[in-house]
């Protein structure tokens, strides 16, 4: 058995132990979304509700019927991985206090589909909130200017104009 691609993976039971602490980190603004899952695997992704909402997650992925209490969370959330893994699972949970939800938890795979991006290759372990895109210049590509991009769009030019005098940069 090879390691695992991340070994600092947080376990499941690691997640539900520390409910409260995760969700006192979201509710002050560490907002970074992060996977957990057993065996180093990433299973599951615990997101910020922001996040979710301004990726429209409710409209590609529905949410769950209420908002569930932390403490209901850390009790059921073996239980939901053990959906995910059996491909049972079923729209994301919103987390919080009373009817405000401050955190989601959903698959790794509903969050790949929430961002828009593509599946791994087969076989191949993933963990959708750290993956990184090639930004490589494609080939053929040339490289041009902010003023070649505005040519054609007079708002886009003056814009630029008024950003310039402000800097004292002139016409650049």
């Amino acid at each position: 058995m090879s390691a695992s691609p991340y070994p600092d993976l947080p376990s499941v039971a690691d997640v539900a132990a520390d409910i409260a602490g995760v969700v006192e980190r979201f509710t002050h603004g560490e907002t970074h979304a992060f996977a957990f899952g057993d065996g180093g695997v990433p299973e599951a992704v615990i997101a910020s509700y922001d996040q979710y909402d301004e990726l429209g997650g409710d409209d590609t992925l529905g949410k769950y019927r209420t908002v569930v209490a932390p403490e209901v969370l850390g009790r059921q959330l073996p239980e939901m991985v053990e959906a995910i893994r059996r491909g049972t699972f079923g729209p994301p949970v919103l987390v919080g206090t009373g009817t405000d939800p401050v955190l989601v938890v959903m698959s790794t795979q509903q969050y790949r589909t929430m961002r828009g991006d593509d599946e791994p290759p087969p076989g191949v372990i993933d963990d959708p909130t750290v993956r990184t895109y090639d930004s490589s210049p494609t080939p053929g590509s040339t490289p041009f200017s902010v003023d070649e991009w505005a040519k054609d769009d007079p708002f886009t030019q003056q814009m630029l104009e008024e950003i310039r005098q402000e800097r004292g940069t002139g016409d650049g």
